[in-house]
């Protein structure tokens, strides 16, 4: 008979993909491990992981396996969920990963009303792309993603939050500072900063601009920048423009918000979202924490209707 506690363990290895740090995730020896494993695919006749291949990786049907594994083990989970909620009990941990240009901006805004409302929960927060994100979801590495949707995933459920406008931020020598009817075209040009790769936000702005590859070649040096404050700081030293979030607007001085300007023929916007998986079991945590988040939105952030979602993928 299969057991939870097996299951357990086909998903560490499949976590970790290494026999050693699953066994140490799991609080067991390696070789308990290792037999455990060999017996249930011994009862299976099947094989569930190719020991062969470095790292370790799962055969075709050892895959379908350990996905079912991942819904059974968060299925019994919610046992415990049952009897918080009867109880009335708050409690539990819930890790968080978070997009860098969301993580400076937002986090401020609810995380320690979160945490002073529900002090039994053990909050643990990390900055990951949005990539390492969807990776960690699928992997049970984090409960619950904060970025920007829709990320069209099959096993991921996204609850929007709210709606912030994509802005233009420039020097007070761009050629644009003075106009006053600034149109999307305007900035489709080479002098506008970007992000790294790996940021849906660059991805967003290069589908805003419709340009793939002139982008940069007119600044007066190539970065690969990782913060949007590293780049409104160089813009205002070096010259040249960007595009921000309404959140980083938020709190900024009025002597760099001067550098902000919107558009005349659009109101660009990205959605923001909770994303969880399917089968998750912490629901109420999650609901809890998507009602402190909205509760700390300026109340136009919340509407959808005033703009246009800008996808990213």
């Amino acid at each position: 008979m299969i057991t939870l506690t097996q299951l357990e363990y086909i998903v560490a290895v499949d976590t970790f993909r290494h026999f050693g740090k699953a066994a140490e995730n799991c609080f067991i020896t390696q070789p308990t491990l290792s037999m455990q494993i060999k017996k249930l695919e011994e009862d299976l006749e099947v094989i569930i992981f190719d020991r062969s291949k470095q790292p370790l990786i799962p055969t075709d049907v050892g895959r379908r396996i350990i996905d079912q594994a991942r819904v059974a083990l968060q299925e019994s989970q919610k046992i415990n969920t049952i009897i918080k909620d009867h109880k009335n009990l708050i409690s539990g941990e819930l890790k968080i990963g978070i997009i860098p240009t969301l993580a400076p901006y937002l986090l401020p805004l609810f995380i320690g009303n979160y945490k002073r409302k529900y002090p039994n929960i053990n909050i643990k927060v990390e900055e990951l792309t949005t990539s390492n994100i969807i990776d960690r979801l699928n992997r049970d590495l984090i409960d619950v993603g904060i970025l920007v949707t829709p990320l069209h995933e099959e096993r991921i459920n996204e609850k929007p939050l709210f709606y912030e406008g994509m802005l233009l931020y420039l020097h007070d020598d761009h050629p644009l500072a003075n106009q006053s009817n600034i149109k999307l075209k305007d900035i489709a040009t080479p002098e506008i900063w970007l992000l790294s790769d790996g940021h849906c936000f660059r991805d967003q702005v290069i589908n805003l601009c419709s340009f793939k590859g002139a982008v940069n070649s007119a600044l007066p040096f190539h970065f690969e920048a990782g913060s949007l404050e590293t780049i409104m700081n160089i813009i205002d030293k070096e010259g040249g423009m960007t595009i921000i979030p309404e959140l980083a607007t938020l709190g900024m001085s009025e002597a760099r918000f001067d550098h902000v300007r919107t558009f005349v023929d659009a109101n660009p916007l990205r959605e923001v979202s909770l994303v969880f998986s399917r089968h998750f079991a912490k629901y109420k945590l999650v609901e809890l924490l998507w009602k402190e988040i909205v509760a700390s939105m300026p109340e136009k952030l919340l509407q959808k209707n005033r703009g246009t979602i800008v996808e990213w993928r």
